[in-house]
């Protein structure tokens, strides 16, 4: 996106491509699909250590903008829920726009360039494996270590400490967590999903939850594991749309149904048992007491999780951490103490939800670049 814009407005543009064909990361999102932006997306939906950091590049290139460019290619698209867009087709179609954008821009995209040295004087001297390329601007645009199969690395941060720049610890985001101890038994659970709200910190997220081999993932746990920090436990509520006293209800209405009944009405027959099971209220509700209902709902709104781990950035969709935004301009993605460098898209730390807002970072941090490139230090 930025190489694009840049060409487009009359810059000679580089892409030095480490991959055999650009955007392989972009053709396994989504399910093969594209989650290409998410239409609300706005700077509350993103984690930074300064939180005002990505309003600028967000307020100036908007998800209506790049799905206008979506639809000038006649790429058909569809909204799923809260807000995500995918492509009815392939993600190829946004590979192939991107490549088109380019080819207007008549820049060159050289793939197999594992960069092995980058060096500055008058400007950027950049070697890799195959040639030497100069340039008075160097933008580093490599994303961050999260799916390392993909060819993903943390050369950004490397690149970024060579030239001085401060850099907030990577870690794994939008990641399954691991679970152990007392919680390892509801990996017998595995394959099991239910609408949850998932807490972690003063953060929550009301989506679905899925226990697995190893632990919990889905997207309300892959949501607040960008906020989970380790030793803190993950909180369930596993029936948000009840009243608080939903179980003192039933026991007044219907006094001889049981929790482990009124559990499997409302969610998968395995996950009911194993809770209806730890909770162990036996019998008729009519004949348990309103402290142990009390003490019952409490359990089932705020179900405490102690995470021992993540499953890494193997299994990551996105890094959070990154290039301090300290380090860098808001308005131009330039580091403030080496003029003509400049970082965007993930390897900065700026981290989106789960649901296209990784995406829409790229292309609105990728045009504000784009922007500056040719204005004098």
């Amino acid at each position: 996106m930025c190489a694009a814009r840049a060409g487009q407005r009359g810059l000679r543009v580089l892409v030095l491509e480490k991959a055999d064909k650009p955007g392989r990361k972009i053709l396994i999102s989504g399910g093969g699909r594209c989650n290409f932006t998410n239409i609300g997306a706005g700077p509350a939906n993103y984690l930074s250590a300064n939180p005002h950091f990505a309003k600028s590049a967000l307020a100036r290139y908007t998800p209506r903008d790049f799905l206008a460019l979506v639809e000038s290619y006649g790429i058909a698209w569809h909204e799923k829920t809260l807000g995500q867009l995918f492509c009815d087709g392939s993600a190829q179609h946004i590979v192939d726009l991107l490549l088109a954008e380019c080819a207007k821009g008549d820049v060159t995209i050289r793939c197999a360039q594992e960069v092995d040295q980058v060096t500055r004087t008058d400007g950027f001297c950049v070697a890799t494996r195959i040639g030497r390329y100069t340039a008075p601007r160097l933008v580093i645009a490599t994303g961050g270590p999260s799916i390392p199969k993909m060819g993903a690395t943390g050369f950004a941060y490397d690149l970024a400490r060579q030239f001085g720049l401060k850099v907030v610890e990577p870690r794994p985001a939008l990641v399954p967590l691991t679970l152990g101890g007392e919680d390892v038994l509801f990996r017998e659970l595995s394959g099991v999903a239910a609408p949850v709200e998932a807490h972690a910190g003063k953060t929550s997220f009301a989506e679905a939850a899925l226990f697995t081999h190893r632990g919990l993932s889905g997207p309300a746990i892959l949501q607040v594991s960008s906020y989970w920090k380790h030793g803190e436990p993950v909180a369930i509520d596993f029936l948000p749309q009840h009243s608080q006293d939903w179980l003192l209800e039933a026991k007044r209405g219907n006094p001889r149904s049981s929790l482990r009944g009124l559990l499997r009405d409302q969610l998968p027959q395995r996950l009911a048992d194993t809770l209806a099971d730890r909770i162990g209220l036996n019998g008729d509700l009519g004949n348990a007491s309103d402290k142990a209902l009390r003490a019952a709902q409490d359990r089932l709104r705020r179900w405490l999780f102690h995470p021992n781990g993540s499953e890494g950035f193997a299994k990551a969709e996105v890094t959070a951490g990154g290039i301090s935004t300290a380090e860098l301009s808001s308005q131009t993605m330039e580091a403030k103490k080496v003029p003509g460098l400049y970082a965007i898209g993930e390897a900065v730390d700026v981290t989106g939800w789960l649901g296209g807002y990784n995406f829409q970072w790229a292309w609105a941090s990728g045009v504000a670049c784009a922007e500056a490139l040719d204005r004098v230090p």
